[in-house]
């Protein structure tokens, strides 16, 4: 697993930020046949599970995740989401950070992902798609009207 980083700025305060981008169902709608569906009892916070299936039928990839860190941005500090993937297939972690600008906020999103099974001279390969899929995602939640 070789982690990705991807960074993206943009004009909204660091709350709105932050709301858009751990908006968990929201993420399904911003990858291809991807549906995110939330396991526990809002509000969101550590112990907070969700899945995103990825696929079509018996095609399908569940990435099961948990919230392990949840600190809402606040005055002087930045937003900060740690999850780890607990699926049986999709392994790894990622990471929300929302950082207040003079000018909106700064996000970056970190992610460690595994595939069982995939060797790890795929590596490189998967992280390019990580950082389209993910900068995708990004680009999309924080653009949208939600």
């Amino acid at each position: 697993m070789r982690p990705v980083r991807i960074e993206r700025t943009t004009a909204l305060p660091v709350e709105e930020a932050w709301r858009r981008l751990t908006d968990w169902p929201a993420h399904g709608a911003q990858v291809p046949l991807t549906r995110t569906r939330v396991l526990t009892e809002g509000p969101t916070r550590a112990g907070t599970r969700f899945v995103a299936r990825t696929g079509v039928g018996r095609l399908a990839i569940d990435d099961l995740m948990e919230v392990v860190r949840w600190e809402p941005p606040g005055p002087g500090r930045p937003g900060v989401c740690r999850l780890e993937k607990r699926g049986r297939v999709v392994l790894g972690r990622a990471g929300i950070e929302v950082y207040g600008t003079p000018d909106g906020s700064r996000a970056v999103w970190t992610e460690e992902l595994g595939v069982r099974g995939i060797p790890r001279f795929i590596d490189p390969v998967l992280a390019l798609a990580e950082r389209l899929v993910f900068g995708r995602a990004m680009d999309g939640l924080l653009r949208s009207g939600r």
